[in-house]
């Protein structure tokens, strides 16, 4: 892939794990008429989307019909002119899952979830991207295929499995830290943040409704890996403190 091309996909991937929302679109009734529908949202390690959604809701219904959907990520917020704000829709397919670290890292994301995730009438989707378009500014525009898209977490089991045990280290023992992940890299205000997850790319940071993400600066595959970048991050925060 091209230069671009990697751009593409990184800047896809960073919407996709940044937003803790996205316009899910799926096809109405018989007929397939497009209904979009807003959805909570978080991503597993290799960036596929995550939602929590009820049988009674329309676009479950119409996932019944038809598994194809696309998922609209809005990263425009912010920018005085919306539209040269990035935003990226990824076309996929949606399937139920009972995959237990996909479960933890959404309800992680989302902790009010909890209260109604082990209700009968809701279930766990993943959605397996086959291509996803993204606008990030003027003139950038791109098709980015689904094995650009995703990350490679064939070496990186390690990292799911130590994952909690990460998160409730740095909440609990190195929450300034955390504080300053979130006040001096992602210009963020306020105290109370946590850490609710962290993947190959990054840790994402959350408090009372507030979502940002910081990026390590190269991919990791296990504990001793994210740590180094953990470290390496509160030096880069402390040094522009």
């Amino acid at each position: 892939m091209s230069g671009a091309g990697q751009d593409a996909a990184a800047e896809s991937r960073r919407l996709m794990r940044s937003e803790p929302t996205a316009v899910l679109s799926t096809g109405l009734g018989a007929d397939g008429w497009p209904y979009g529908s807003l959805v909570l949202t978080a991503v597993d390690h290799a960036a596929r989307p995550i939602l929590l959604i009820s049988t009674l809701a329309e676009h479950t219904k119409n996932l019944a019909r038809d598994d194809r959907v696309s998922l609209l990520f809005d990263g425009t917020g912010g920018h005085r002119e919306r539209l040269t704000g990035p935003r990226v829709t990824v076309l996929g397919r949606a399937a139920k899952t009972d995959d237990e670290h996909a479960k933890a890292r959404f309800l992680a994301r989302h902790p009010s979830a909890a209260m109604y995730a082990g209700f009968g009438d809701f279930a766990f989707w993943r959605i397996e991207p086959e291509r996803a378009h993204i606008v990030a500014g003027f003139g950038r525009i791109d098709w980015v295929d689904a094995d650009s898209l995703l990350t490679d977490v064939s070496g990186a089991a390690a990292l799911a499995g130590a994952e909690s045990g990460i998160v409730r280290h740095m909440n609990e023992d190195h929450s300034d830290a955390v504080g300053l992940y979130a006040n001096v890299l992602c210009g963020q205000d306020g105290v109370g943040w946590r850490m609710t997850g962290v993947d190959p790319e990054g840790a994402d940071l959350a408090r009372a409704g507030a979502h940002c993400r910081v990026a390590f600066g190269k991919p990791v595959a296990d504990a001793d890996g994210a740590r180094a970048e953990l470290v390496r991050l509160v030096r880069t925060a402390r040094g522009r403190g």
